[in-house]
């Protein structure tokens, strides 16, 4: 065992997370504490780990960036044929995790997965800058590629013709939604004695809100 490692360890000591302080709906709870992440100045607090797997269960997971949150779930976009696309098509669950450290945070959540409506893509699609939307053409993403200086090709050829017209949604881009079966929030807490709230849905909108050993 590596002894600088094994030593490597923080006390938590900024809050707590008591039953009395939750709200009972656990996206106005992640509002909460989303804008707390804001507000704290946290870069980038909508960045996420997603963790997909195949349908025998080898795990894979990255970082992508929350765009939408509601009632209905988590929204992200990316190219549908990318490696988390396939195997979202093959088994359709996945897990989310947010981490700010600088307010000791966790946020876990697993559940279902569909595609957004066409609609939605296309509304997020014309939101982003000109040269993101022609490098999701560009990019046939996890493919393997000779070298850098294709896809910086590509992208020059593209930039010149798109330079005078409005840039197309590609028909393998858009949005995917996790519909949330539970949240877990976690509070760091000294001596390892962590919060941890989890809520587990039980049906017509109904969350049960529990305690977990840390």
């Amino acid at each position: 065992m590596d002894m600088e490692l094994a030593g490597l360890r923080e006390s938590y000591t900024k809050g707590g997370l008591g039953e009395r302080d939750l709200r009972k709906n656990p996206f106005d709870q992640f509002r909460l504490w989303f804008e707390q992440a804001q507000a704290a100045q946290i870069d980038e607090p909508n960045a996420m780990t997603l963790a997909t797997a195949t349908p025998d269960g080898i795990p894979s997971a990255r970082m992508v960036l929350l765009k939408g949150f509601d009632e209905r779930g988590f929204a992200f976009f990316t190219n549908y044929e990318s490696q988390k696309g396939r195997e979202l098509a093959e088994n359709p669950h996945a897990a989310l995790v947010f981490y700010w450290a600088e307010l000791e945070r966790q946020v876990r959540i697993t559940g279902t997965v569909t595609k957004t409506s066409p609609e939605e893509s296309e509304a997020y699609w014309s939101t982003r800058p000109a040269a993101s939307q022609i490098g999701a053409w560009v990019s046939e993403q996890s493919t393997v590629v000779p070298n850098r200086n294709v896809l910086e090709e590509q992208m020059a050829a593209l930039e010149k013709w798109y330079e005078a017209i409005e840039i197309p949604i590609p028909p393998y881009w858009g949005g995917y939604r996790v519909a949330p079966e539970t949240i877990e929030f976690w509070q760091g807490r000294p001596s390892r004695l962590h919060d941890r709230i989890r809520y587990t849905k039980t049906g017509e909108g109904k969350w049960q809100i529990d305690r977990l050993a840390p």
